[in-house]
């Protein structure tokens, strides 16, 4: 089953539990958070009391993406916070197996992410240890970039990866995500779709969602 997982750094956060509660009515899966701190990124969005708000107003999986250095300071506190799904980009993380556990052990489901210049065989010796991998198909930071083309390479590499390992990793991917394009990415075996602006940046969720879905399963 593939899922949509609105990515919430695109709502109105005046009024974000009412954006929620809509892309939650419209079918969204999941919700997707983005967190930078202005260190590995260059940009600064949010923190827990964010996750946490999140998690009174909707019961989707809260997936959170911490973009940040030294991930292991904050992981229990999202954790706590009503994160389900929590990953980090290995560039981030020299310690890799230490902060997978660590997701592990506060009750999230663990993820890795990749940008999208980090080849894939970073990901050998961890793959089998996580239940997803993100693939980000723009350069993190902010959201409305355009989608980078070769992702779609990387996604059938990183799907071909999983069924040589016999594994049941989920493939995951963030960035530029839109109508015109999920079909691809779906294809190319994604598993779990993050939109931001093609979904908030339209007026009607229902339809838009419906739009996603269909043109996914194509």
């Amino acid at each position: 089953m593939k899922l949509i997982a609105p990515s919430i750094l695109a709502a109105d956060f005046s009024r974000l539990g009412e954006e929620i509660r809509a892309v939650e009515a419209a079918g969204a899966d999941w919700i997707h958070a983005d967190v930078m701190d202005g260190h590995f990124v260059p940009n600064i969005t949010l923190g827990p009391v964010i996750v946490d708000a999140v998690g009174r107003v909707t019961k989707l999986p809260i997936d959170v993406h911490l973009m940040i250095e030294n991930p292991d300071r904050y992981i229990m506190a999202f954790a706590r916070a009503g994160a389900a799904w929590i990953s980090v980009s290995i560039e981030a993380c020299p310690h890799l197996h230490r902060t997978v556990q660590l997701i592990r052990e506060a009750g999230a489901r663990p993820g890795v992410v990749l940008n999208p210049a980090t080849p894939l065989g970073t990901l050998d010796w961890i793959l089998a240890d996580v239940d997803y991998v993100l693939i980000m198909s723009v350069n993190p930071g902010f959201g409305g970039q355009d989608f980078i083309p070769t992702s779609i390479d990387k996604i059938k590499a990183l799907a071909g990866m999983i069924r040589d390992k016999g594994l049941s990793t989920l493939i995951e991917v963030d960035g530029g995500v839109k109508e015109d394009n999920i079909a691809a990415i779906s294809q190319a075996g994604a598993d779990i779709l993050v939109a931001g602006t093609a979904i908030f940046g339209t007026a009607d969720y229902t339809q838009t969602l419906k739009k996603l879905r269909e043109n996914m399963s194509i």
